[in-house]
């Protein structure tokens, strides 16, 4: 159920419809807009039915939610929500500006971690990712650096400002591995890991949320909601490609589920290129697609020597490509009527 209250509700009117909901047993979450605040009611909704909340001073209008996800829900704010990551929210996703995320698909040194983390930089990335630990369909496969890993990123971080942004698999790193990231990711084989996503829930670090190999979009808003019901409201949502029948791709990049998904959600929807091409080669116009169809930003793999990579090397981008990415997708965001950072003018190093 969603109220919606009149224009110039005062704070003590929103308590006292706040009160009454939560008398019946229902939980409450609060979204002030320019004009309006909507009042989410989370809970048993029948016990509302003879609550007579519109009789209620400052009450506009009541509507009932019939999707099974409700935090999720677009109708559930006021205004979309921006996504705030880093020691000082220095890195935001959602709004009118693009953002980001670049690194390597594993971290497998200190020197070409910080190389790629300065010159991505340097191009308009405003964050670094990074696995320490992989998922692989191999076992035999390098499975990341662990622990090892995670305290390079954060010394990365500490000489380039860059906010971090790695995997968790298990209920059991979550602890450890929010010592050290910014931000949490959850990946496509564990979008449905229940147990996960209620950890990650219960700590306060924003998590981006990658869409299933097979699961619809209704199952990724309703992994975001598990998510978001435990406290936890920092949730980015990440189209990643599916699996389809197609072979020449590594996976199928659903490009509709972008505007499906911002109708759907306030949430921010950012867009993975090298997942779901599978190839350096598709990554740019990848992206060129999703900026255009309304991402709020992209995940982009990026090596300094990609030939030489330990994991998902032919996805990964050169140094020099992901810098000539950043320009190329500057006509696509003006297009759009958003702003994105693009290369440091020659000369001037990243900080």
């Amino acid at each position: 159920m969603i109220v919606v209250t009149r224009s110039g509700v005062s704070d003590a009117e929103i308590d006292r419809i706040r009160e009454r909901i939560e008398q019946l047993g229902l939980r409450t979450h609060i979204s002030r807009g320019e004009h309006r605040t909507i009042i989410g009611c989370i809970g048993d909704e029948a016990l509302l039915a003879e609550a007579s909340l519109l009789t209620l001073p400052g009450v506009e209008s009541v509507t009932p939610v019939m999707k099974p996800y409700k935090l999720a829900a677009r109708e559930f704010v006021a205004e979309p929500s921006l996504v705030r990551v880093g020691a000082h929210g220095g890195a935001v996703v959602g709004g009118n500006r693009l953002s980001v995320i670049a690194g390597p698909c594993s971290v497998e040194g200190r020197e070409m971690l910080r190389e790629t983390a300065v010159s991505v930089k340097a191009s308009g990335a405003g964050m670094l990712r990074g696995g320490a630990y992989k998922p692989r369909s191999s076992p035999y496969a390098f499975q990341g650096l662990g622990v090892a890993a995670l305290e390079m990123l954060a010394a990365v971080r500490a000489e380039t400002g860059l906010p971090i942004v790695t995997e968790v698999m298990d209920t059991r790193q979550v602890e450890e591995i929010s010592g050290y990231a910014d931000m949490l990711q959850i990946g496509a084989r564990n979008m449905q890991n229940f147990s996960l996503l209620s950890e990650v829930g219960s700590v306060q670090r924003p998590v981006l949320l990658k869409r299933g190999l097979s699961g619809t979009i209704k199952e990724l808003l309703m992994a975001a909601e598990y998510i978001m019901a435990r406290g936890n409201r920092d949730v980015i949502l990440c189209e990643r490609g599916i699996r389809t029948y197609e072979t020449m791709t590594r996976n199928t990049l659903d490009i509709a589920a972008i505007p499906v998904l911002k109708r759907e959600t306030h949430l921010p929807v950012i867009v993975d290129p090298s997942h779901a091409g599978g190839r350096a080669d598709l990554v740019a116009p990848l992206s060129f697609a999703a900026i255009a169809a309304g991402a709020d930003g992209l995940i982009v793999e990026v090596h300094p020597c990609p030939s030489d990579a330990l994991s998902d090397g032919d996805q990964s981008l050169t140094l020099t490509a992901f810098e000539a990415l950043m320009r190329d997708l500057q006509p696509f965001a003006k297009a759009v009527g958003r702003e994105l950072s693009g290369p440091a003018p020659s000369g001037i190093a990243a900080a």
